[in-house]
């Protein structure tokens, strides 16, 4: 779905006809009610690219203020997002670059409470 500028609130992106490409690849990876853990792929990196596509397909992301209508029931500052996997060409040695980072405690303990929920 293309994402530009929102029309209606202009510190926001939005879904537009004349906004710029932008692909997202979702895997869903265990579903919890009303929540669901997702695996995302971006092929572009547009501003707000995932909270911008999942609002738009009514799955927020919990936590996002701007795009979730301020909903944040676990109280937790900032969204629940996390860059497991970040590659890149460095800009100067041109070397590939490869980044892991493990899951924060603060979403492990909400990944807890949702399966805790689930039994």
């Amino acid at each position: 779905m293309p994402i530009g500028r929102s029309k209606i609130d202009r510190k926001k992106m939005a879904i537009t006809e004349e906004g710029k490409n932008a692909v997202t690849h979702i895997k869903v990876l265990k579903r919890y009610g009303k929540h669901t853990l997702i695996s995302v792929k971006i092929d572009t990196g547009r501003t707000h690219q995932i909270r911008v596509h999942m609002a738009e397909i009514k799955h927020p992301i919990i936590g996002d203020e701007v795009y979730s209508n301020g909903k944040n029931e676990f109280e937790i500052k900032g969204q629940m997002l996390h860059s497991t996997i970040l590659e890149f060409i460095h800009p100067i040695t041109n070397k590939k670059m490869h980044l892991e980072a493990p899951l924060p405690q603060y979403f492990k303990q909400i990944i807890n409470i949702l399966d805790n929920n689930m039994n």
